[in-house]
């Protein structure tokens, strides 16, 4: 999910898009929370049809940014002021049911029998603890290389000799070879050929977002392949990360950046986001999530195109992770709430959703929506598609206590792609801090 930068690439200022203005006194307002500003007038539209469907019931919506808008719902939740309904993080998930701030919807779908296998296989199993269902699957995502076209045309390649890269933590495989070459110092060398100086790089071949202790959009898809899996079951309490497959990738991307000097390094890159990277041409590619398509579609001056991601020793791997539209459970008007949860996650709102091609909607028809929208406007997104089935994906990792277990998890990423420390034993002790919290 990971979502972690969609909400960097919007305006900071919260969208209200308001229902009908004229409302009546009986009518029941509900508030809409959601953090992605792209999204918010797609809801808008269907918002329209719900009201038309629905008189009575006026549909508020809020948009904020990532960060903003968890600090306000948290906020919300204490106060008893929270949002009716609102989109839910499955990193989120723990503590939001720890807490008793969301509602069961578990007898809602029963009364109301709603097929939970019209969305993609996972999806409504993610938002699932113990029987009961604490959210409605609203899309999911998952990860792919996003490459500029001009500069692999520049370097000789064509689009076909990246969509077959294999990978693995010893020699780097093939993607190796094709980063190596993408990369070009100030001098016209490429990063593959004698006299190339690393310390004047004008574009590197491989970039990412700042890594954190999941990877979603960094490493995991590598590590992964290489038969790496973060925990040992959802709402598990044992993690993996003393694992030698994670030592290994970790330390294949370090050394690529900080001895072959043909990727960006976790210093160089900051508080960046891949998007930023890729439109600044700063680097050839760079493996990101299905929810920045649009992002990319739309920046200036660079030609994109989207490749699967390597295959490693264990196959083809991406994480898969959906987001889900949870009710408040102090809202006052929990049955209105429960109608418009239930029109966001139906065929007609999901389908709206996917013609606008922004994301993939939980529904198999939305994402068909959304693939036929991205191909009007000649864009590929196949390679994001074709690996969401059960065989090449893994979930984002659940469990209790995940804010701390992510801050520990950033900090020995982040040390072992600074160089600071053996990664083996970095990761081994931090995975014992981990496991010691349950």
């Amino acid at each position: 999910m990971n979502r972690f930068w969609t909400g960097a690439l919007a305006a900071a200022t919260a969208l209200t898009l308001i229902g009908a203005p004229n409302a009546r006194a009986a009518d029941v307002t509900l508030t809409y929370a959601m953090w992605d500003a792209n999204q918010a007038p797609i809801y808008g539209k269907c918002a329209a049809k719900f009201e038309a469907a629905h008189p009575g019931i006026k549909i508020n919506i809020q948009q904020d940014s990532w960060n903003n808008y968890w600090t306000t719902l948290s906020t919300g939740f204490v106060s008893g002021t929270a949002p009716d309904v609102f989109v839910n993080h499955v990193s989120r998930f723990p503590e939001f049911l720890s807490n008793g701030v969301m509602m069961d919807l578990t007898d809602r779908i029963a009364a109301d029998k709603l097929d939970m296998k019209a969305y993609m296989a996972g999806l409504a199993e993610t938002w699932n603890k113990d029987g009961q269902q604490w959210g409605l699957p609203k899309d999911w995502d998952t990860i792919a290389l996003v490459y500029n076209k001009k500069m692999v045309a520049d370097a000789g390649l064509k689009p076909e000799d990246l969509q077959n890269l294999d990978w693995n933590p010893k020699d780097g495989g093939s993607l190796q070879k094709v980063i190596a070459h993408l990369a070009i110092d100030q001098a016209g060398k490429r990063g593959d050929e004698a006299g190339f100086d690393k310390s004047k790089v004008a574009t590197y071949g491989w970039a990412t977002t700042t890594a954190d202790g999941y990877g979603q959009n960094q490493w995991s898809f590598l590590a992964a392949s290489d038969g790496f899996r973060p925990i040992d079951q959802s709402w598990g309490t044992h993690y993996n990360y003393d694992s030698p497959a994670l030592a290994q990738t970790l330390t294949w991307l370090r050394d690529l950046a900080l001895q072959k000097g043909v990727s960006l390094s976790q210093e160089q890159t900051g508080k960046l986001n891949a998007t930023a990277i890729f439109a600044a041409n700063k680097a050839a590619i760079v493996p990101d999530g299905s929810w920045n398509i649009a992002a990319y579609r739309d920046a200036k001056g660079t030609d994109v195109g989207f490749a699967p991601l390597p295959r490693g020793p264990d196959g083809r791997k991406s994480m898969f992770n959906g987001l889900a539209d949870s009710i408040y459970a102090g809202t006052k008007h929990p049955d209105e709430a429960w109608e418009w949860v239930k029109y966001l996650g139906g065929s007609e709102c999901q389908t709206i959703v996917g013609e606008a091609g922004v994301v993939f909607p939980a529904r198999p028809e939305g994402t068909k929506a959304a693939e036929a929208a991205h191909k009007a406007k000649g864009l590929d997104v196949s390679a994001f598609v074709e690996v969401a089935t059960p065989q090449t994906t893994f979930p984002f990792p659940i469990s209790e206590h995940g804010s701390e277990i992510f801050a520990i998890l950033t900090a020995a990423v982040e040390n072992v792609l600074l160089g600071r420390g053996d990664p083996a034993t970095v990761l081994k002790d931090a995975n014992a801090q981990v496991n010691g919290l349950f």
